[in-house]
């Protein structure tokens, strides 16, 4: 029996090779090997294998940790397994063959479609179509059997304040009768379906009640020294658990691990909602209050964790009125908000957190709301709110929020996804920054009954730096996209009659710098359009942020020529004196109001309305003085185990339309919702 050695992965290398790591194609067939033989440790060195051929061997399963991240083909047949969920380990794996392993049955096939998302073809044959329908479909249909199960029959049975004793006896009768009485699908496919209804049901009762998932821990991907710096992160107080309602992701499970900014040191608390905490200026007469401190986004559900970072939340269009209506009333008080490995719809009135999804070892960074008109179940068109999520992995998530379901993902980019933001005027048009430079505009397609859809790329505009924060010029939104990159702000063509369909930055913009000079190469790391004209951005200089005119400073004279030009400056807002970035800034255009957080915990609101109409003149000059805040909110002392919740990093505010709350993001997993007086 041949042993694995480093010598003899090094002649089966093809071709031949002198390093490990150097090693994409591995021929180990025909060596007579059993499972013992697979050393991870051994296997984890080969970190850039992508094709192995196990074939005509003696293996009857595969170790759970062999660690080869980037594997795409393998070849299995003529071996002796029994089981197929190891495979799990291998999420990039899209050819998989494993015929002639006679204890393999079609109950297998099914479960290495559901478990490898990226699996195009399994013995040789395509089930692209198969596996889909096995992802979604199927997945819907038993988690809505599972769900029905226990409300009929076990709900009931679980008083109001239950031991974990009492927990543990109900959830061991609830596994063995949802298995027994949930069917679904040929008799043939039982032992899949027994296994997935099993999984399913295990997911419900952790997320309903608040247990412990009984899964082997996933490996942590490990990322080359050079890559660290381009995937470094932009920097429960709900009502109880069993109030949350989990978005199921039938998708399968992922795999790489998590990095973040640590600008802040954790602190300790306790959630909590309707504070009365005192600010320290309570004699003012303040114009908002503080409604709720929720801490609905802990890894774990640990009410310890004070150490996710939250970053980027937005209000949910009303459906009665279409989504790209009078903004004033096209938005409900429900918010999404994204961190660490979920996604949450908050009711700001009430504080409730409505609805939770979660993807673990993923990160998020940024959610966007679009309106569908789409055909689901009974034939009719009907309207639908769709939520895209991205972040850590390059992948975005699209969810139905009404039917509790993602029903699909975009492998957008390579690297993680920064921002993203629909087109206003054009539904299935989505835009996703990434860290690998680039700007993708993408058509996501609208759904059919089955949730089959397809999504195409439409654009790719390259960037010299990481693009940070996106906006589209509300005059032409189909025509120039705005951006604060790592390196300066750029604007784009996004013209679609135009063929070229990956482009280069058209415009590059000047700004002031400390030394009374002009110059491009800053970190912009906000801009939003106060209105149609007025853009906001942050960075340039300490303790600045800039208004400026889009209209005045972009000369369309020079379309299409790459050029440089200054950005005419109407005014500068007083800010902060830090220099921590990745504090981003927001605007409420129908209220005239900017608003942007700081290291302190204190968000800085900022009144324009009597200067908007000055600015809008032709002849309008620059503001010779800074424009102090009209108030800033004060971070609440928020206190647990007696000691007081410090070092709080302000990521991102944000209004609904008409200003009635204020949603506070932290770097201390803390969402807060203030509300206007």
């Amino acid at each position: 029996m041949s042993k694995i050695t480093t010598e003899l992965l090094l002649e089966r290398a093809v071709p031949r090779s002198t390093r490990l790591r150097k090693i994409e194609t591995l021929n180990l067939s025909k060596l007579q090997l059993k499972t013992g033989d697979l050393d991870p440790r051994l296997f984890s060195r080969l970190r850039h294998l992508q094709k192995l051929d196990l074939s005509d061997n003696l293996l009857d399963k595969f170790p759970n940790s062999l660690t080869l991240p980037d594997l795409r083909v393998l070849n299995c047949n003529n071996n002796k397994l029994e089981d197929v969920t190891a495979l799990k380990q291998f999420p990039l794996l899209e050819e998989l063959t494993y015929e002639n392993n006679v204890y393999l049955t079609l109950n297998d096939d099914y479960k290495v479609m559901f478990l490898l998302q990226n699996l195009r073809l399994l013995n040789g044959k395509d089930i692209t179509k198969l596996a889909n329908h096995v992802r979604r479909v199927n997945s819907r249909k038993l988690t809505s059997k599972v769900t029905a199960h226990w409300e009929k029959f076990f709900r009931d049975q679980l008083p109001e304040k239950y031991t974990a004793e009492q927990v543990k006896s109900i959830k061991k009768k609830f596994l063995k009768s949802v298995q027994t009485n949930v069917v679904y699908g040929p008799s043939s496919l039982s032992e899949f379906t027994r296994w997935r209804v099993k999984m399913i049901a295990e997911e419900f009762l952790a997320y309903s009640l608040g247990l412990e998932l009984n899964t082997d821990p996933e490996p942590e991907e490990k990322m080359d020294e050079s890559e660290a710096e381009s995937t470094e992160s932009p920097r429960e107080a709900a009502e109880d658990v069993d109030q949350v309602v989990y978005i199921y992701d039938p998708l399968g499970p992922l795999t790489p691990g998590k990095r973040k900014r640590n600008n802040s040191k954790a602190g300790s608390g306790n959630k909590r909602s309707k504070s009365k905490a005192n600010t320290e200026e309570e004699a003012e007469d303040v114009s908002a209050e503080p409604l709720h401190f929720l801490q609905c986004h802990s890894k774990g559900n640990s009410r310890e964790d004070f150490k996710t970072q939250l970053w980027s939340c937005v209000f949910e269009p009303l459906l009665d009125c279409g989504a790209r209506k009078d903004p004033i009333v096209s938005s409900s008080r429900t918010v999404a908000t994204c961190g660490g490995e979920s996604v949450c719809l908050i009711d700001c009135e009430t504080g409730t957190v409505l609805k939770k999804y979660k993807v673990a070892t993923e990160e998020f960074f940024s959610v966007a709301w679009t309106t569908l008109t789409m055909v689901i179940g009974d034939s009719r068109k009907k309207c639908h709110n769709i939520l895209a999520a991205a972040g850590r992995r390059g992948i975005v998530k699209l969810i139905h929020v009404a039917a509790d379901f993602c029903y699909g993902e975009i492998k957008a980019h390579k690297k993680p996804i920064a921002t993203v933001c629909f087109s206003p005027t054009r539904e299935t048009h989505l835009f996703t920054a990434s860290y690998d430079k680039r700007i993708a505009l993408w058509d996501i397609g609208i759904p059919d009954c089955d949730y089959n859809f397809k999504a195409s790329q439409l654009l790719l505009l390259e960037a010299l730096s990481i693009p940070l924060r996106i906006a589209l010029v509300p005059t032409c939104p189909d025509q120039y996209l705005l951006a604060g990159c790592e390196s300066g702000c750029f604007a784009w063509n996004i013209k679609l009659d135009k063929e070229q369909k990956s482009r280069p930055f058209e415009v590059l913009f000047q700004f002031p710098d400390e030394d009374g000079g002009m110059t491009t190469s800053h970190r912009v790391d906000g801009v939003a359009f106060l209105n149609n004209d007025v853009v906001v951005s942050k960075s340039s200089k300490l303790g600045c942020i800039y208004l400026w005119s889009w209209s005045r400073s972009f000369d369309t004279k020079g379309k299409g020529c790459q050029r440089t030009v200054g950005a005419v400056i109407l005014a500068e807002l007083e800010w902060s004196t830090t220099d921590l970035s990745y504090l981003t800034l927001s605007t409420c255009p129908a209220k005239e109001y900017v608003f942007c957080g700081d290291e302190k915990g204190s968000v800085w609101m900022y009144n324009l309305s009597s200067y908007t109409t000055a600015w809008s003149s032709a002849k309008g000059k620059r503001s010779d003085k800074r424009i102090p805040p009209s108030q800033i909110l004060k971070w609440p002392e928020l206190q647990a185990n007696k000691e007081q919740l410090t070092e709080v990093l302000i990521n991102n505010v944000v209004s609904d339309p008409a200003f009635t709350y204020l949603v506070v993001l932290t770097s201390v997993n803390i969402t807060a919702i203030w509300k206007k007086s």
